[in-house]
């Protein structure tokens, strides 16, 4: 599966027996501490991740850390070990489920240790996840955010060059023109020449996802709309400035013809290959998709660029598009669990970050010109990923929804994610959809989750 997808289901699995009936930390011979990591990921993510629990183990003696890598249905092995109470020492969790499991008491809180543990004091306001008033039940594992990634031959071929500073963002409507100039078909027609055949269409100009949140939530926070009220009590998708974006991402697909329908991608079946993979084979120009991608773009060897999004006011990007990382509960080593946890992402023990999965946490990585050398100056970032990511993101992020909306999750699945297939489908305007979609929302809505500062 791609990340995107780990990130939006929060799958994974087949935990190996030992975790599945061993459950927890214990004391093994000697008295060593013996601590169980849980996570999900690619298997380039699984061996850096145990190689940063090796350099744990060589720098506390005495303990061992035994990795639990779970690549599939992981929330489905995660809910089994709670009901069980076999639950790891540490690891990945789901978001949504991180809200759950802390307001269950499932997970250690860790405002106690922010005193202790400084790094994790450090880190950008939007990586803390409360559950309540000085509960912080985990943090996200990583602060990556939502750019715009385009071929770079594509692009020259077109003399399209997105910009690669949120000061000269395009707005919407230059997007759309530059997306024309990008969309060709069999015979070498542009959309708004006589002849263009949209049945028969060789390269997208665009692709954005209608049912990935992250991916049209800083289009919807730029043009001053937003998911609920300031209570969190009430859907506002059915607001004029949300009514526009939708609708805007419906006419790229069906008025303008510049961006991919239902199945104009699958390859086989439902399975759309990932953005390095449309970039490279230039079926699509120009991707929204995360920061993350840019690993299987050096691995892929794509001749890549890297923009911002288009605007419509202000300049915004979604941000901490990740899981949660977060200690369990009950463990018999919970301070070990803890420091584990702060070890964990840190850019001096996990490669992750200078390899382009990862973008960090901690504030200094951001804003110290020596920390953020430490993890972009190499060959693996561009050299506008300085101003595409990590200025933009700083500047102008925008937490994920899944780190703010209580119920994020019941309410995807139940309401918003077939309203969002249903836009995809073109067959009614973005207007009736979301007019009948809002007050649904609203009627599971709970509120906004707890923020506070550190």
């Amino acid at each position: 599966m791609r990340r995107r997808d780990l990130l939006k289901l929060g799958g994974l699995a087949a935990l190996g027996a030992t975790a599945a009936c061993g459950g927890g930390s214990g004391s093994g011979s000697g008295g060593n501490v013996q601590l169980q990591f849980m996570f999900w990921g690619s298997t380039y993510e699984k061996a850096a991740v145990e190689r940063m629990l090796n350099q744990y183990e060589q720098k506390n003696a005495g303990v061992k850390v035994k990795p639990l890598f779970t690549p599939d249905e992981y929330d489905v092995k995660l809910n089994t070990l709670v009901a069980s109470n076999k639950l790891p020492d540490l690891g990945y969790v789901p978001m949504s489920m991180s809200f759950r499991l802390g307001e269950q008491g499932k997970l250690v809180n860790l405002f106690p240790y922010l005193k202790k543990y400084p790094q994790l004091a450090g880190y950008l306001p939007d990586a803390y996840l409360w559950t309540g008033q000085d509960n912080l039940h985990g943090v996200a594992t990583a602060n990556e955010s939502m750019l715009l990634w385009y071929s770079k031959s594509a692009a020259a071929a077109a003399g399209v060059t997105p910009p690669a500073e949120a000061a000269s963002a395009w707005t919407w409507d230059q997007l759309v023109e530059n997306a024309y100039k990008l969309t060709v078909d069999q015979n070498g027609k542009h959309p708004d020449e006589s002849g263009f055949d949209p049945k028969q269409v060789r390269q997208f100009g665009v692709s954005i996802s209608f049912t990935y949140g992250a991916a049209w939530y800083g289009l919807l926070r730029s043009n001053g709309g937003d998911f609920a009220d300031e209570s969190g009590r009430r859907c506002v998708l059915d607001s004029p400035e949300a009514i526009q974006v939708f609708q805007n991402l419906q006419d790229l697909v069906y008025k303008h013809r510049v961006a991919p329908g239902p199945g104009q991608l699958a390859a086989t079946g439902d399975e759309v290959p990932g953005t390095n993979i449309l970039l490279k084979t230039k079926r699509v120009a120009m991707v929204v998709d995360g920061q993350w991608s840019l690993l299987d773009m050096n691995e892929s060897k794509v001749d890549y660029g890297m923009g911002v999004l288009p605007k419509y006011k202000e300049p915004f990007t979604a941000s901490q598009v990740a899981g949660a990382s977060a200690a369990f509960a009950g463990g018999k080593h919970e301070e070990e669990a803890v420091e584990l946890l702060a070890f964990h992402n840190d850019p001096r023990y996990v490669d992750l970050f200078a390899k382009g999965l990862w973008m960090p946490q901690e504030k200094k990585y951001y804003e110290d010109q020596a920390a953020i050398d430490s993890w972009t100056k190499n060959a693996q970032h561009p050299p506008e990923f300085r101003t595409v990511v990590v200025d933009y993101a700083r500047d102008h992020g925008v937490p994920d929804l899944r780190n703010r909306v209580k119920n994020m999750s019941a309410i995807s699945s139940d309401v918003l994610t077939p309203a969002l297939q249903e836009l995809e489908t073109g067959k009614r305007p973005a207007a009736e959809i979301m007019k009948a979609t809002a007050p649904k929302i609203t009627s599971m809505l709970q509120g906004w989750h707890h923020t506070q500062d550190v």
